[in-house]
This record gives structure tokens, sequence and C-alpha cells, in this order.
């Protein structure tokens, strides 16, 4: 099925020039509430973001299913959906809100495109620096600066165990399996977590770390960006090394630059780390 991502692009961008960046490091107390923890944050940006962003996907893509993460946060069956419609646009308005809500500038807007239970397109926005990270299956993953021009990307080359630059997301697990994961990452060189899947997905699809460890998985956080690192010349799977899907909400979910040091990574955790 074909699809111009350049126009979904365009939406994004538009979105956060309209609802995001103005409110940024702006917002009144009431502008911001917890969904399920203090972690998990929704704030006036991200609700006006993600309503301006569908209004003009349904114009743009009129026949398209539209899967927002505060859609869903009002109607969880729309997740069932993603895997039956001829076409979805699953979007997070703003990835990043507990970054953005406190003013730190580390937060971006994601969209996929799934056409049967396939991802078929991925973007990554920056409001900040006005530039994307797209991928198109079978297409390549580019980096597309504010003028427009593009460059190819390409994830890290392999490394040794101990050389490795990666990033976990440890919070869900119990406090004993949590303390066991991390214990073994410290073999690694550097672990990071930037509270942010859109920027370790563009950290990643660009070469500047090597592997992501994630546990809990929403579309809107990983659809987008497992895509990117695919087409980056990267190796995405599930913790129990089969394929992540469209549907999957769960699994775990582990990248790497290829099979091998998946693998070794993978071994790492160990196999008592599950999700």
């Amino acid at each position: 099925m074909t699809f111009d991502i350049d126009t979904l692009a365009t939406i994004l961008r538009d979105a956060a020039a309209a609802e995001i960046m103005p409110r940024f490091r702006r917002l009144d107390e009431g502008d911001i509430r917890e969904k399920t923890s203090a972690i998990d944050l929704v704030t006036e940006a991200d609700e006006a973001a993600e309503r301006f962003i569908k209004d003009a996907c349904s114009g743009a893509f009129p026949n398209a299913l539209f899967v927002g993460e505060e859609s869903v946060a009002a109607d969880p069956a729309l997740l069932a959906e993603i895997g039956k419609a001829d076409l979805s646009i699953i979007v997070d308005p703003i990835d990043g809100t507990a970054n953005y809500a406190m003013g730190a500038p580390l937060f971006g807007v994601m969209a996929a495109v799934v056409s049967k239970g396939e991802t078929i397109g991925g973007i990554i926005y920056d409001p900040l620096g006005d530039d994307f990270m797209i991928a198109e299956k079978g297409s390549g993953a580019h980096f597309v600066r504010p003028a427009g021009d593009r460059q190819r990307l390409a994830v890290a080359a392999p490394a040794p165990i101990d050389e490795l630059f990666g990033v976990a997301s440890s919070s869900f697990l119990p406090l004993e399996q949590r303390r066991l994961l991390l214990s073994r990452l410290a073999d690694i060189r550097i672990l990071a977590n930037y509270r942010t899947a859109a920027h370790e997905y563009r950290l990643v699809a660009s070469g500047s770390i090597h592997f992501q460890f994630y546990l809990k998985l929403m579309p809107w956080d990983h659809l987008a960006g497992t895509l990117l690192i695919e087409e980056a010349g990267g190796y995405v799977r599930k913790l129990d090394g089969s394929r992540y899907l469209p549907t999957d909400t769960g699994g775990g979910l582990l990248t790497a630059p290829d099979a091998e040091t998946w693998r070794a990574v993978r071994e790492l955790v160990g196999r008592d780390i599950t999700a």
C-alpha cells in the first residue's frame, strides 16, 4: 500500500509548532496530570497535539485508523484494531512527557504507519532541532534536516560487551529483578536511560548507541523506532527471539547492531529477566 510519509511528517511538525513548543516551559500546575504514577504523566500539550494530529490525518488520510496514546487511554479497545485495519497511523504526541513537563529539552513526536499488520513507515521528530528521522519499509532510514536534505542512517558497528553503550528501561521490574539486571549490565561500558524512547531510538539508528532493552511494549513507543533500526541495518527481536509485531504489547524488546551482539546482550541479561 502506498502512503505519503512526508505528508505525515509535515503534520507532526505543524502540531509541534502549534501545540507543543508554545507550551514548553510554560505549563501551569493544572496542565500536568498523573495517569498511573508520578512518572506516567499527561499534559495539556499531549492532548492538544494529539487532537491536532488526528484532525489533520482525518483530512489527509481519511481511510486510516488513527491510534494515539491519549486516545487509547480513553478507549483501550483501539489497540485490538491495529492488526485488522488496512491502514493504521499510530501516534505518540509527546514521547518523554516527564522530561517535557519538567522543562528538560529531551522529547519527541513519533508516528508509525501499519498496513495489514506490518509496519511500513516510521517517523521520529525532534521539535527542538526541527529535524526528523524517517524510515519506510525497504527504503532505508534517513535523517532529514530542517531544510529537507537527507542523510542515510546506519547503526553502530558491533563491539565486545565491555565496549558497548546501551540504554535500558528497568522501572517496570520488581525491585530484586531490577537490582539483578542493573548489576549484570555493569559489564558494559556505558548504560543510560534518557526517559524518552524517541531519542534513544534516534541515537541507536544513527550509530551512537549499540543496544536498547525495554520491557513494556506499547505500539506508539516502539513501532517507529524499531523500523528505523531495521532499515538502518540493525537487529530487533523480542526477548524470546521472536519478531516484534505491531500487535505485541508484551514480551520485552532488545535491539542491537547484529544478531551476534543481540545474543551476547541477551545472555548477559539472563533468561530469568522476562517481561
